[in-house]
């Protein structure tokens, strides 16, 4: 079978449409005023030169502001960073996709690439305004959104901590239940997306393990058992195996703490020996967890008045420095590029997730790249629309965000569309959705 055509703004009156048109430049406003806003604190650290730093970067995103509104050319990268040549090669590869001298554009190319573009155009921005290269525009909204989050937090380090108390005289039956238990929590924690928001307060203000019954019906691919499957053959095996387990990250704040939870259960309840987390090079999608995202969160924790939650960041802080839990950062996941293209663009960090057990990919803008982003029939199954992407057993665990979803049962797509029209974009419902290694 074909893939469909990419999801793509030239569609009027579709969310791809919305979002670049109105949501894009939402963020891009918000990271103008939030440079502006930070101008002390550059002429505090750098001088004049901060000032004028300030002002080049300013000029800088008004302008690409400006390109993306009046539907302008995408243009080539002019920074010298490692990545910077794929980008203009992909630019290269998406004019050959046009006729007629049509240039790609910011309504008329696809959704994933313009989007994932304005990210990488915003650290050009930043590259280019030296002294202040390094700042992370949406740093501030990503730190409030942990602090408004902090009670459901709390919870969560409570729940793992007692189930640490208990877990000797755990039954397998009650292992499976309580690892459901945190992949559900971890699957709502997905909520939790500053980009879908345009940056507005969209933390975890109560516990979601009180509402986790209520929650059930609106999971719509519950591939939990075949998880489960896979998780308890450490258990059941001898004690020389190991499982690897690989989580592909997504938000920062509330649902990186969730992410935190489930690996250090599934390393205490002997369903993991090592687990391998993936996240960001640079600033994306607002709220999306980098290296110091993922090493402050962790400080925070360790830091905090709390002693369940401060016991938490000390076990975090031991894994990691005892490889049971190991970070890794690759640029392939800050490019536009569908991951069916990974072992060709990418073949070290498919090399590197093929030693995996299980690879779980967190939140919405890994499952448009796994899907290619493209509008599938919703009964297409998940192997299928993955295409050529097999590196390992692989789960997508998101709340749905964005106009593309496979492997429903017939007719469960076609009746929420006429119920709920916009229940593929409201975060409402949620997947985790498995497919085997092919």
């Amino acid at each position: 079978m074909e893939a469909p055509c990419p999801l793509s703004a030239k569609f009027e009156g579709t969310f791809a449409y919305y979002t670049v048109k109105d949501r894009l430049t939402q963020i891009l406003t918000k990271v103008i005023d939030t440079v502006h806003r930070n101008k002390n604190t550059f002429f505090e650290a750098h001088g004049d030169e901060g000032m004028e730093a300030e002002k080049k970067a300013l000029s800088f995103f008004s302008k690409l502001r400006n390109e993306l509104q009046t539907n302008k050319p995408i243009l080539p990268l002019n920074d010298e960073k490692p990545d910077t040549q794929i980008w203009n090669q992909y630019l290269d590869y998406q004019k050959t996709l046009l006729s007629n001298g049509e240039e790609p554009s910011w309504f008329r190319s696809p959704w994933l690439y313009v989007e994932c573009y304005m990210y990488r155009r915003i650290q050009e921005g930043m590259l280019l305004s030296p002294p202040i290269s390094e700042f992370d525009v949406f740093r501030d909204v990503k730190n409030e959104s942990f602090f408004q989050s902090q009670q459901a937090m709390l919870a969560l380090c409570i729940h793992l901590q007692e189930l640490k108390g208990k877990m000797s005289s755990l039954s397998n039956d009650e292992v499976r239940d309580e690892i459901h238990k945190l992949l559900q929590v971890s699957l709502w924690g997905n909520k939790c997306d500053l980009s879908i928001s345009g940056g507005q307060d969209n933390s975890q203000k109560t516990s979601v393990l009180s509402s986790l019954e209520d929650f059930k019906a609106f999971i719509l691919v519950d591939d939990m058992n075949s998880l489960w499957n896979i998780l308890s053959r450490n258990r059941d095996g001898n004690t020389e195996s190991r499982t690897r387990v690989d989580i592909v990250l997504d938000n920062a704040g509330f649902e990186l703490v969730t992410d935190f939870v489930l690996a250090d259960a599934m390393l205490s309840l002997n369903l993991a020996t090592e687990v391998h987390f993936h996240g960001k090079v640079m600033p994306w999608y607002v709220s999306d967890t980098t290296k110091r995202d993922f090493d402050w969160t962790i400080q925070q924790c360790l830091a905090i008045n709390n002693k369940w939650m401060s016991k938490c960041g000390q076990t975090w802080k031991e894994n990691l420095k005892k490889g049971r839990w190991v970070y890794h950062e690759h640029l392939f996941w800050t490019l536009p590029h569908e991951f069916c293209t990974m072992a060709e663009v990418a073949p070290d960090l498919y090399t590197e997730l093929q030693k995996s057990d299980l690879v779980f990919f967190k939140g919405d803008l890994n499952y448009r790249k796994l899907t290619g982003d493209r509008k599938w029939d919703f009964t297409v199954p998940f192997s299928q629309a993955l295409r050529s992407f097999h590196p390992a057993p692989l789960c997508s665990v998101r709340t749905l965000k964005a106009d593309v979803q496979v492997g429903l049962q017939a007719g469960v797509g076609e009746r929420l569309s006429a119920t709920e029209t916009d229940w593929m974009i409201s975060g409402k419902y949620g997947i985790i959705q498995f497919s085997p290694a092919v």
